[in-house]
């Protein structure tokens, strides 16, 4: 066991854990930030992404110690009020199903619209990696494309538009 130091969306941290547990279980298990998901545990399936230092990290490949002197934003720290716009967006257009993904991929989207503040559809599909279970990846393109500043960003599906 070591000490650990962690700052977590602004805030200092100590926990007395193994260097080399997952930062996920550390989280959730630990500081009761159950916001972060467990999907997969080999960092397949991004539901546990969270920021390091303002870079997309699947925490449940990344050891505790290795976030230690770094700022680390989860979820719950994206927005505190849920304000953010792409939070937002994904609320305006109806972007979750069951929504266990949606921590992870709102993480993912944020750090790449910080990237990219303007990408195209197919940087989009490229970088938003994360898996959605319920197939709701024609919302989650159209939502960033908004929150990028396109206002004609639509759902588009075999049969049309929505």
């Amino acid at each position: 066991m070591k000490t650990i130091s962690l700052t977590i969306n602004g805030k200092a941290h100590s926990l007395e854990i193994d260097p080399a547990t997952p930062l996920l279980w550390a989280l959730r298990d630990h500081l009761g930030m159950t916001g972060t998901k467990f999907g997969c545990g080999i960092a397949q399936c991004g539901a546990c992404t969270v920021h390091l230092d303002g870079v997309a990290m699947r925490s449940c490949s990344v050891p505790v110690e290795y976030a230690e002197g770094k700022q680390l934003t989860t979820i719950e720290g994206l927005s505190e009020s849920g304000d953010h716009r792409l939070q937002q967006l994904w609320v305006e257009m109806n972007v979750p199903q069951c929504g266990y993904c949606q921590a992870g991929m709102l993480m993912a989207a944020a750090d790449l619209l910080q990237r990219n503040p303007t990408p195209s559809g197919e940087e989009v599909d490229a970088a938003m990696t994360n898996i959605c279970r319920c197939g709701t990846y024609p919302r989650i393109r159209a939502a960033i494309l908004r929150a990028a500043g396109d206002p004609q960003a639509v759902v588009r599906y075999a049969g049309g538009e929505a």
